[in-house]
């Protein structure tokens, strides 16, 4: 029972019950844009029912379950039995398998499908990022498998299913697999080149047994693994299943799971191979050429997580200030805060926008468009340096937003807090991204043509956008010793490319107000910064979360 002073006012109801994707404006806007006219009603219907699904109570009740239920690391069984499983909440096999259902790891399976997917990767990230981690790794997987037709044959009909099978048996009896990663060491981490796994041929053409430890194995649960390993050629990449054919266990020792900063649904572990059996994918020596494209596939997916969270992020916020008061007025409506919500709704508005181009891309390469691949070679790094570099600033921002009940979990933005530096640091932290974008700039030429190619479509329309281009151009005439200054380059060619979509795509108030502040110096550092006289009312009312 409540006391007689404890009437509750001036409380934002919860965010739930509403459709996660209609009430996302950007993004349904940049699925009508990058699909074709034939592909866009079945796309909308499929994307509202899975928003449907994001913004409901059940699934934000399993996301807190899965996240404060924390996977466990069982190595034997009652009988002293090594066994090696991890054991999950309950919660996350029912995301994980919503997501499996949604199509998360089918992009490669129809038209405009990762664009499609893309959408939906967004939004389920605003669900629960944890298990975004094997949806990215087993939708990932398949272009590096693509490498060996027979491999790619045999299990990329298990890695596009749309059923979570969950377990441990043989692939070849489960309808639907999931795959995981195993690269880094712990004496290299991002230097890959570095590793000391060995990889010893067995009879059977194409088959090995790996000995070596693995520092961080991504989603250790899976029914398979691409891992790097030093054959006799060099550095490789193999195939190693969970199970083996006659229905054993794969010698594949969970030494203990890693206790990190958030994405704590999701299971990380260090693992030992002692024996264990692994099939070869491509050629001996040809293991990062092999395995780069499932590392594009998951740089585009870390890119995408981050525009997750920072739409949650900002639809929180948005919602808290449009039902708080405090001095007389609604939090949203007073000009300072007003100036806070917009100019977090305009970052993040530029991070979907990008990434949901850059998704149209892989559809128009897979297709065949060699100049959109190219355009990829060089964005995919840029964005992923610069996007997943403002997830946790703009998320920090957001929560501050709603003053101390952002700081209480209950609210839900501590974990989004926890989660935000993630995929600064998965798959290459920011010295790496810059560091790649450096190598396509020195060594794919048709790469730096199709991104002036894009970026130049919006020239002429704003003239901070032409300055940013030409500023852009100066600072690429001289690369011979562009090391020391690569993260402000990557920073600046992600900069100009989201400019350049928000200038042809946004509304005149969100160009407008992204341009002045990011492009022409009229912001400050923090957020919140933007020049008064912009129509910071109309930025926010479109970041408004529909309910």
């Amino acid at each position: 029972m409540a006391g007689s002073t404890h009437t509750v006012t001036n409380q934002a109801p919860p965010l739930v019950g509403h459709d996660v994707f209609t009430g996302d404006r950007v993004l349904t806007a940049a699925v009508e844009r990058h699909l074709a006219p034939g592909l866009r009603e079945e796309a909308l219907a499929e994307l509202s029912g899975l928003g449907r699904s994001c913004g409901s109570l059940q699934s934000r009740e399993w996301a807190v379950q899965a996240d404060a239920g924390p996977p466990v690391l069982r190595t034997h069984d009652r009988y002293g039995h090594r066994v090696d499983e991890v054991d999950f909440h309950p919660a996350w096999h029912r995301l994980l398998g919503k997501g499996v259902a949604a199509g998360l790891t089918a992009a490669w399976t129809r038209p405009g499908g990762h664009v499609r997917r893309a959408a939906g990767f967004l939004m389920w990230n605003q669900v629960d990022a944890g298990t975004c981690c094997p949806l990215s790794m087993t939708h990932a997987a398949v272009p590096a498998l693509r490498a060996d037709p027979e491999l790619a044959a045999e299990w990329e009909p298990r890695l596009t299913s749309q059923v979570y099978d969950r377990g441990l048996r043989p692939a070849r009896l489960k309808a639907g697999a999931l795959f995981g990663m195993a690269m880094t060491e712990k004496q290299g981490g991002s230097d890959v080149r570095a590793n000391t796994t060995s990889a010893r041929p067995l009879a059977e053409g194409g088959t090995y047994t790996l000995t070596g430890h693995k520092w961080f194995c991504s989603a250790p649960m899976s029914d398979g693994f691409l891992v790097l390993a030093r054959a006799p050629g060099g550095l490789t990449c193999f195939l190693v299943p969970r199970m083996l054919a006659d229905g054993t266990r794969n010698v594949f020792l969970l030494q203990r799971l890693k206790d990190k900063l958030g994405n704590r649904s999701n299971a990380s572990a260090e693992v030992e191979f002692d024996g264990t059996w692994a099939r070869r994918v491509g050629e001996e020596g040809r293991g990062v050429p092999t395995i780069i494209d499932m590392v594009a596939a998951t740089r585009l997916d870390c890119v995408l997580g981050s525009a997750g969270l920072m739409r949650q992020a900002v639809a929180q916020a948005v919602h808290h200030c449009e039902y708080r008061e405090a001095f007389g007025a609604k939090l949203a409506d007073q000009p300072l805060m007003r100036n806070v919500l917009a100019d977090l709704a305009v970052e993040s508005e530029a991070a979907t926008t990008l990434g949901l181009r850059l998704a149209a891309a892989q559809d128009a390469a897979e297709a065949g468009d060699e100049r959109e691949r190219a355009l990829l070679r060089l964005a995919v790094p840029a964005a992923k340096y610069w996007v997943t570099k403002r997830c946790a600033p703009l998320v920090v921002e957001a929560a501050e937003c709603l003053g101390g009940n952002g700081y209480v979990e209950e609210s839900g933005m501590p974990r989004l807090v926890r989660e935000s530096p993630l995929n600064s640091v998965w798959e290459g932290a920011g010295n790496v991204q810059a560091l790649d974008v450096l190598r396509a700039l020195g060594r794919e030429p048709l790469a730096m043509d199709a991104y002036l190619t894009e970026v130049g479509l919006a020239r002429g329309a704003d003239h901070r956008l032409d300055a940013a281009i030409r500023g852009l151009l100066t600072e690429l005439a001289d690369l011979a010793s562009a090391e020391g200054r690569a993260r402000l380059l990557a920073e600046r060619l992600a900069l100009v490319l989201q400019g350049s979509l928000l200038v042809r795509y946004a509304p005149p108030e969100v160009a407008d107000a992204f341009c002045a502040a990011r492009l022409g110096g009229d912001g400050g550092a923090a957020f919140g910064t933007l020049p008064p006289t912009l129509d910071l009312a109309s930025v926010v009312r479109r970041a408004r979360p529909a309910a």
